[in-house]
């Protein structure tokens, strides 16, 4: 029987580099993607085929999903992974480093998604995973765009679940907590961009503390921990519509549950705490 066929995004590293392993060891065809082919070129070593793929561009999107067609004639999964934090109160944040986080965040989903859903509609059968985050379930001071782009994105999967079930597709978030990967390195180089007012200093105190602490923190789970629910939601014939990662997050995502000035007293409690 001819393996399944997953497409990747984002593999340079953390959960994206684990998800392709966690595929390659249950013996689909891995398509690993990056902007940068050097970042995945020791997936190729491992049995991936990799390929060049900036979610920003159409025409990158368009090849890849082209290529894995005419290579193996399906794409029975789609995990959408490619993104970054752009954190920065609301203020200090520029448009310019709005539009960026939701070309790649959102924008870069979508454009995926559409490329591959009329292969998987004509098969009757795919699952297109999107890897959001707690974040997209609750926001916090300082994570406002960040957040906004993965409450984006997880509305869009709420109606696309809905779209596509007629057809044998299914669309599954992942939402994890705290990873221990270099996604709060990457964080840290994008506030570095953002036009600090002057008027949110504890904000930056506190996000340099956090930084300090290094790779996910307390209570951080592995990229492999989050790969294997990607995995098990690929392969699943009736997969949860959501699947917060880590105690923290299934935690965390109760705050949504919480009075609004609750949360707000909360967070401002932090704050003079800190």
């Amino acid at each position: 029987m001819k393996p399944k066929t997953v497409l990747i995004t984002g593999c340079s590293s953390g959960i994206g580099r684990a998800t392709a392993e966690a595929f390659l060891d249950e013996e689909w065809e891995v398509y690993a993607t990056a902007r940068n082919p050097a970042d995945v070129e020791t997936l190729g070593d491992r049995g991936c085929t990799i390929a060049t793929l900036d979610v920003t561009e159409d025409d990158d999107v368009r090849r890849v999903v082209d290529r894995v067609i005419e290579e193996q004639g399906r794409i029975d999964c789609l995990v959408n992974n490619a993104g970054y934090a752009q954190f920065g109160p609301i203020e200090d944040v520029p448009v310019d480093a709005v539009h960026r986080q939701f070309d790649v965040n959102v924008y870069g989903a979508h454009r995926l998604t559409r490329a591959v859903l009329p292969h998987m509609r004509r098969r009757r059968e795919g699952t297109v995973v999107n890897v959001s985050s707690v974040a997209g379930r609750l926001s916090f001071p300082g994570g406002g765009v960040y957040s906004g782009s993965k409450f984006a994105l997880e509305a869009m999967t709420d109606a696309l679940r809905a779209e596509v079930d007629e057809y044998g597709v299914d669309a599954v978030l992942i939402e994890p907590g705290p990873v221990d990967t270099s996604f709060t390195r990457r964080a840290d180089r994008e506030i570095e961009g953002i036009e600090r007012s002057g008027a949110y200093e504890s904000f930056y105190d506190v996000f340099e503390d956090t930084q300090a602490i290094g790779g996910g923190g307390p209570g951080a789970v592995s990229p492999e921990r989050v790969a294997e629910d990607i995995l098990n939601a690929a392969s699943s014939t009736k997969p949860a519509s959501r699947v917060p990662v880590g105690t923290l997050a299934r935690v965390s995502v109760l705050g949504r549950f919480v009075p609004d000035r609750l949360r707000d007293r909360a967070f401002g409690l932090m704050d003079r705490l800190r």
